[in-house]
């Protein structure tokens, strides 16, 4: 196959996989539920910092070519990704943070769907149903359907997780300006080796989750 044919193949298979990731909203919105809002969260797993989360509305009949579940994304890409969804005068967003003292009160499932709830009452406009990534449903008056793995399956939920996840990132970096020795900037406050290093060093900073195994105590 020559180098257009190779192309034009890639475009049809981004076509196909684009439509498949509308598919859901799709099938919502013809029921009448115009304003369908993806839900999903970053941030469950590191040992500091806040988990984030986003609520995004597209417009109907948006495609974001390149789309995709934002752990499978490089940097670059899901950067891009994030700029596009930012800089449309269409999308909607919202984003609720839970910082690590209220995970710590709250533990990480509950302040998962806390976060979640923020993001939610944090739109701009009200949705008329909720596509909710995971498994648990935030305390909420509308219409939601939980999807395992749904940033693969709906687009909704893929661009909030990107908005989600680039948040987050931010947050941490400034913290690196914060607490510049434990290495935030790199890991995000994920329980890496460096990381580990330091908390060893120098105990849990004012942004560590003291809850979680391998945080130290004062």
């Amino acid at each position: 196959m020559n180098a257009s044919g190779s192309a034009a193949g890639k475009k049809r298979a981004e076509t196909f996989r684009l439509k498949r990731l509308l598919s859901i909203e799709s099938q919502i919105r013809e029921l009448g539920y115009e304003q369908v809002a993806g839900v999903d969260e970053a941030g469950r797993g590191p040992l500091a910092g806040p988990v984030v989360a986003s609520a995004c509305i597209l417009p109907s009949g948006y495609k974001l070519r390149g789309i995709n579940d934002s752990k499978k994304l490089t940097d670059q890409k899901r950067y891009s990704l994030y700029q596009e969804l930012i800089l449309h005068p269409d999308v909607i967003l919202g984003i609720g943070i839970v910082e690590a003292k209220e995970i710590d009160r709250l533990n990480i499932h509950y302040a998962s769907l806390e976060a979640m709830r923020r993001a939610i009452d944090r739109l701009s406009k009200r949705p008329d149903f909720l596509l909710i990534d995971g498994k648990h449903i935030p305390e909420t008056s509308i219409l939601a359907e939980c999807i395992v793995d749904g940033d693969l399956k709906s687009q909704a939920i893929a661009a909030a997780s990107i908005l989600a996840k680039v948040t987050r990132d931010h947050i941490m970096i400034g913290y690196d300006d914060l607490y510049p020795d434990y290495g935030f900037k790199e890991h995000k406050g994920y329980g890496t080796q460096k990381h580990h290093e330091a908390l060893e060093k120098m105990g849990p900073s004012p942004i560590h989750r003291r809850t979680f195994k391998g945080v130290m105590h004062d």
